[in-house]
């Protein structure tokens, strides 16, 4: 078992990694004497979820559950509408738990009700796709998107506590377990050449699979350090955004239903390193171990067909643009990566050099 404990100013929380953490009744004794909601998609309803329900109903803990769409679209305001109405019928109060059991968009979508509702209420998280273990489980980011982009609301809420059950992600598809490898990749280049060279070594799924706790031991400790030295995202913790500021482009443009996030954030991280290199920041070497190794783990590499005109208008709306710059998180090698600000117009400049129009 491994336990890392997140002590931020406002928050101190476990994060527990451990194979059957999920099945094992005294991860839930803090539900005790309290009301529960699991919040769930109807991918994970029958796989664990219901499971789950019925778990903590037989350790005497009044439990209902929420089910939403799987999938981007319902990290909406129409979704967190109904979900708050489902609150308020439920009885929920602030001295009771919602427990985010999904992926990224379950985890953001629960965790923004929990930080809203009733002016925040307490919140567990239970991953059960790889990108929520490694990366949105971990930090206390949670958020719905706008049609004008991604993430656009949202806020700083830290869960009670993050159970991490690696054995979850048996039942997880290819794709998706690609997805979460795609935010492991970026742990090493922001932070961990071994880490990096870990996964270059590794040759397939099972191979991870045989080393995954360490991995999302790592990954989480990267993003943990980071996180407590910068809570709100002032400095340090946007480097953490390596490859999202052309990945989330992306997912816009496609309104979220060509490219998954991992997808999205691979595609960014070759983008954003073949800048880096225009920018003569990194080697062309670097360009290339980043580009072998996410094309390794069955991630695309190759920036879409989009206009420079449609990249810019999206990307100026970023949530990560301050006043009339842009930041960016330029590699400088494997494992130490750069934030750099750059007005409008020269990001304007670049688009333009990067697509070729």
């Amino acid at each position: 078992m491994a336990e890392i404990v997140v002590n931020t100013i406002n928050k101190k929380y476990p994060i527990t990694i451990r194979e059957g953490v999920f099945i094992d009744d005294n991860s839930y004794m803090i539900l005790k004497n309290r009301k529960a909601l699991i919040v769930t998609d109807d991918n994970i309803y029958l796989l664990y979820a219901k499971p789950l329900l019925e778990r903590l109903r037989d350790l005497d803990i009044n439990t209902d559950i929420y089910v939403i769409p799987a999938g981007e679209k319902s990290k909406s305001h129409d979704e967190l509408l109904k979900l708050y109405n489902f609150l308020n019928e439920a009885c929920i109060t602030r001295n009771d738990y919602i427990i985010a059991l999904g992926g990224g968009v379950t985890g953001d979508l629960a965790g923004f009700a929990a930080s809203t509702y009733l002016r925040g209420i307490n919140f567990l998280q239970i991953p059960t796709s790889l990108l929520a273990m490694v990366d949105s489980s971990v930090g206390g980011k949670v958020a719905v998107n706008l049609s004008a982009g991604k993430n656009l609301v949202g806020s700083f809420y830290h869960p009670e506590a993050v159970l991490i059950d690696p054995t979850l992600l048996k039942t997880l598809p290819d794709r998706h377990f690609a997805d979460g490898m795609a935010e492991i990749i970026k742990y090493g280049c922001i932070h961990d050449i071994e880490l990096f060279s870990l996964l270059e070594n590794l040759n397939n799924r099972q191979e991870v699979m045989e080393n995954i706790q360490d991995i999302i031991f790592r990954s989480c400790m990267i993003k943990k350090d980071i996180v407590e030295k910068d809570e709100r995202e002032k400095s340090l913790r946007m480097v953490l955004n390596f490859g999202h500021t052309f990945g989330h482009v992306i997912e816009k443009c496609y309104g979220y239903k060509k490219y998954t996030h991992g997808e999205a954030v691979a595609i960014g991280m070759v983008a954003i390193s073949q800048l880096s290199y225009r920018l003569k920041i990194c080697s062309e070497n670097v360009v290339e171990q980043i580009k072998k190794l996410i094309h390794k783990y069955n991630l695309p590499t190759h920036f879409p067909s989009l206009s420079a005109k449609d990249v810019f208008n999206v990307m100026i709306n970023d949530k990560k643009v301050r006043t009339n710059n842009v930041n960016l998180v330029l590699i400088e090698d494997i494992g130490k990566v750069r934030l750099e600000s750059f007005s409008k117009e020269r990001i304007g400049e670049l688009i333009h050099e990067m697509l070729g129009d």
